[in-house]
């Protein structure tokens, strides 16, 4: 049975989707832009960007009995791979040995002209 997870302590979905859904003892979140859920207002720096996506992934997390230290996959959108080191220096604050698995990958644009959104498979 599939569940919906939802937290005000991340920003709201843009679209018809959900912030993130349980299955089988698996969460899967949607990609999370920087957005600040108090505020909605988004930072321009890709290091505050890259904070922010993985506050709001960590607040998901939480919010469904699980954390980041139980993530499996991320997958990383980056309007430019030039970014690709100041977001590894932020995501390595937030993840440990062993690593999840991850792909990243550079998009045209992503949703609000974010530079970076994240998305993550965990367990709970």
């Amino acid at each position: 049975m599939k569940q919906v997870i939802e937290t005000n302590d991340a920003p709201p979905a843009i679209g018809p989707y959900s912030q993130a859904m349980r299955f089988n003892g698996v969460i899967m979140t949607s990609g999370q832009l920087p957005i600040n859920a108090e505020t909605g207002e988004m930072p321009e720096d890709i290091k505050a960007q890259a904070r922010q996506s993985l506050e709001n992934v960590k607040a998901i997390l939480e919010t469904a009995g699980s954390s980041m230290d139980r993530v499996m996959k991320t997958t990383v959108y980056l309007k430019d791979m030039n970014d690709f080191s100041d977001v590894n220096e932020v995501y390595k604050q937030y993840f440990s040995l062993p690593f999840p698995a991850r792909s990243c990958v550079e998009v045209a644009r992503l949703p609000k002209d974010a530079r970076v959104e994240i998305e993550v498979i965990a367990d709970c």
